[in-house]
């Protein structure tokens, strides 16, 4: 199976239609990047030691090794589970790897090279492969080879002292969710995409490593370089109308609301709506730059503003006026909300042995190669027989193999 097939598939089986990935990532970082290519096509071969993605056991589950993070991000894939320490699954592997386009794995250098599924071993075997490793840190850096998890990333990055400055509380926190791990996802899915294009254009493969603490730098001083941004600074870090205290809900008079004038049409209109029309002539509000220097005073004015009337209301009044306003939702009001359901993007699907559960769709739309799910998430093991077979392993060939215990528990065999 080759990229170049993909140009001659059929555009409803996805835009990656024809490429295979090999996926050794576990936990979140890698499966959410993987995911997001086999939505759009690829045949993303997900490879388990044993013990499975550890990801399978956390949280509630009607099954054991179903868990719920494990279904939102492990659809569209075939898993194969294969005991790496044994000779016979290692082969395997290569011959899954000389089938492949591309490999994805978060195995620290050292450990993978040990396994014999570094970038220059693999090369070997498939030397167009497009090998994509997500690491912690830079290899070229201090911290090289240390290991990283989310909350490990977000305290490097900077991003656990950001809500503090904010609002003025003493100690660093985390942001509550795996921010940096889902952040790397993405630039990890996106370099995957560029390695493949590369290789389409020049037919050769390449080593492409993702380092999480990098990614999350990147992504969260986009806009908090700031006044850094020049040399010698001229002004502090972190975007000023985003750090501001004052940026936050606001209260209305039977809950809370999410209101954004930001243009100089939009705060006129806003400042007419509510009654107030004199505040759009007022030098410290009615140009952009001025409010800029002026944002907490702005938002303040707002807060006192939007307790004036019931949510209901403002969001009718503001829409009407062209203001930016949403609802504030809580995780679980989020999932009932008209835009989500009746795009489809959150629907209840069956699974063969989970039975209903709620699943997110895929957020980009295309409109001659769309993405969708064509496979629930699988469980651990479930295609292994089927994957091997492909290879041309035979059935005595494939029971030898679980027999010396290098393929773990198959799925179906107990």
């Amino acid at each position: 199976m080759t990229g170049k097939a993909a140009s001659s598939g059929n555009p409803s089986a996805g835009i990656l239609s024809g490429y295979r990935i090999i996926d050794l990532t576990t936990v979140v970082l890698g499966p959410f990047a993987t995911q997001m290519l086999g939505d759009l096509g690829a045949d993303i071969i997900k490879v388990e030691p044993p013990e499975g993605d550890v990801m399978r056991h956390a949280g509630p589950q009607r099954s054991p090794g179903m868990g719920p993070i494990y279904l939102t991000m492990n659809r569209n894939k075939r898993s194969i589970t294969l005991d790496l320490k044994q000779k016979t699954a290692k082969a395997a592997l290569e011959k899954l790897i000389t089938s492949a386009d591309a490999l994805i794995h978060n195995v620290r250098a050292a450990g993978i090279e040990r396994l014999g599924f570094g970038y220059e071993q693999v090369r070997a075997m498939r030397p167009d492969i497009v090998y994509v490793h997500a690491t912690g840190f830079g290899s070229d850096g201090p911290y090289a080879g240390r290991p990283a998890y989310d909350d490990l990333v977000q305290a490097a990055s900077g991003m656990a002292s950001m809500l503090p400055r904010q609002d003025g509380s003493e100690a660093p926190r985390y942001f509550p969710g795996l921010i940096a791990d889902k952040t790397a996802g993405l630039y990890a899915a996106n370099a995957m995409l560029a390695g493949l294009l590369h290789r389409e254009r020049t037919g050769e493969g390449q080593f492409i490593e993702v380092p999480m603490l990098e990614c999350m730098v990147s992504f969260n001083m986009a806009e908090n370089l700031y006044g850094h941004t020049f040399v010698p600074p001229l002004g502090p870090t972190g975007y000023v109308r985003a750090m501001t205290p004052e940026r936050r809900p606001y209260r209305t008079k039977d809950g809370y609301i999410a209101a954004l004038p930001y243009t100089d049409a939009q705060w006129s209109a806003f400042f007419s709506v509510a009654g107030r029309p004199e505040l759009a002539d007022d030098p410290r509000f009615s140009v952009y730059r001025a409010r800029s220097q002026n944002i907490a005073e702005a938002y303040r004015l707002a807060a006192e503003i939007l307790k004036e009337r019931t949510t209901a209301e403002w969001l009718e009044l503001l829409g009407a006026a062209n203001v930016p306003v949403m609802p504030v939702h809580t995780l679980e009001s989020v999932l009932t909300d008209s835009q989500m359901r009746e795009t489809g993007f959150v629907a209840e699907r069956e699974h063969p042995s989970e039975g209903r559960y709620l699943a997110l769709g895929q957020p980009l739309r295309f409109s001659a190669a769309p993405a969708a799910i064509r496979r629930e998430p699988p469980r651990q093991g479930a295609d292994t027989e089927e994957l091997l077979a492909e290879l041309g392993y035979s059935d005595a060939e494939i029971r030898a193999m679980a027999g010396e215990g290098a393929l773990g528990c198959v799925e179906g065999r107990g």
